[in-house]
């Protein structure tokens, strides 16, 4: 054994506090979205190059880089060593070309599986034989190279739902079914605020299996769930976990603007490829989308699935779909103001909360009454306590809907109605 004596402990203490030193600084949090891995690099400017940074005190929000605050603004401070990965699309390494097949096989409709009454632990298997068939592999090919993701077969017309990151500037789009048959598929509409997309296949087949469609509104932590999808190119993946958080409040970058989206934590294992496909409960139904991971960097690369992941909540992308299927567009609610996170005392008792910096003239904000120096500890008794969480709650709701603030104003906690709007340009 090497006697390092006083000199070579110095040397060695002097090393570890480097490497020490360096490995924080490694595991800084940086961003960058997943989306496709083409081939060659993506252009950034025509790809999404990066997911804002992730700070994670009470919540996965990003940090300004610099940029103008906007009536969203989100600020905060880093405070993990994490990476906010888009799971988009993984390198493809596969052909575009290859034949559907000659004798489609007929797949078996996507069915609930009844929970067990005798046995705390989910029937896996059988959940993953039903629902198998209603899950999908999507291959892009864009100016940039080309990707894959995954999507759920929302109806018989075809109609596949997925995340907007997936087909984001997709020249075309293949669609493979459980069963290995290719089909081509078009864009039916994208909505970049909420990373939604839904694409239909051409000349759909008599025999899909539409995958069934649950809620979100009755989820609890410890729920067990299963992630499926074609992470990395390996479709038909299944991998099993439970509800680690709710309402958590992520944000993302895409083309043009904040994703920010309270989402379904999980530990189930999600990777690159992975984005679009559902989350199932143990009854398959379908209760998420999933859309992002945290990941540690490191050399410039990242880990992989770290048990921290991030799915839109299905009732939110259920209303997306819909207006996607009907109209090629989604209309968001508004409420008009700008954030930024504090905390406030109110009797006695210190609360985290989304300040209000700005108040537009004529927004819903400005009719019910909200001014600047109000903080916003909750909407309809769901509390916020950032201002990612509140944009992320708000844009859950459509135009017209009617919604209770908790407001702290002057050391006392009132309550204000407002009553959400839509404008063009996406706003908290």
């Amino acid at each position: 054994m090497t006697d390092f004596g006083s000199t070579g402990d110095a040397r060695r203490d002097a090393y570890i506090a480097r490497d020490e030193r360096a490995a924080r600084e490694q595991a800084e949090v940086d961003a960058m979205l997943l989306g496709t891995s083409p081939l060659p690099a993506p252009d950034p400017a025509t790809r999404v190059p990066f997911v804002d940074e992730l700070a994670q005190r009470r919540a996965v929000r990003v940090l300004p880089h610099g940029r103008r605050r906007g009536w969203a603004a989100l600020g905060g401070t880093a405070a993990t060593a994490a990476l906010l990965a888009s799971l988009g699309t993984a390198t493809v390494t596969g052909a575009f070309d290859s034949p559907g097949l000659d004798t489609p096989t007929t797949a078996a409709p996507t069915q609930v599986v009844p929970a067990s009454s005798t046995s705390a632990t989910p029937d896996w298997q059988a959940v993953t034989a039903a629902v198998r068939g209603s899950v999908v592999a999507i291959d892009v090919v864009t100016a940039s190279g080309q990707g894959q993701g995954s999507g759920v077969v929302i109806d018989d017309e075809g109609h596949v739902l997925t995340n907007s990151h997936v087909v984001d500037g997709a020249r075309s789009i293949t669609v493979s079914l459980a069963d290995g048959r290719l089909h081509e598929a078009e864009l039916v509409g994208q909505d970049e605020t909420t990373d939604l997309a839904v694409v239909r296949l051409v000349d759909p087949p008599a025999d899909l299996s539409p995958a069934t469609l649950g809620s979100s509104a009755e989820l609890a932590v410890g729920q067990a769930v299963l992630a499926m999808g074609n992470p990395l190119g390996l479709d038909s993946t299944a991998t099993t976990g439970i509800i680690s958080a709710l309402d958590r409040p992520v944000v993302t970058q895409s083309r043009t603007e904040s994703v920010v989206t309270n989402a379904v934590q999980i530990d189930a294992a999600v990777n690159p490829g992975n984005s679009g496909g559902p989350l199932f409960d143990a009854q398959g139904r379908v209760i998420g989308i999933n859309s992002s991971i945290a990941t540690l960097s490191g050399g410039g690369g990242q880990s992989g699935s770290i048990g921290l992941g991030f799915a839109i909540p299905v009732d939110q992308a259920a209303d997306v779909a819909q207006q996607l299927v009907e109209d090629g567009s989604v209309e968001h609610a508004f409420l008009g103001v700008g954030l930024t996170d504090t905390t406030v005392e109110v009797d006695g008792v210190t609360r985290a909360g989304a300040r209000v910096e700005q108040v537009e003239q004529g927004s819903p904000a400005a009719e019910a009454g909200l001014r600047r120096g109000d903080v916003i500890t909750a909407i309809d008794d769901r509390a916020v306590d950032s201002s990612a969480a509140l944009t992320g709650y708000v844009r859950q709701y459509t135009s017209g809907d009617a919604a209770t603030l908790d407001v702290a104003r002057d050391g006392e906690l009132t309550q204000v109605d407002v009553t959400l709007a839509t404008r063009q340009t996406p706003s908290a």
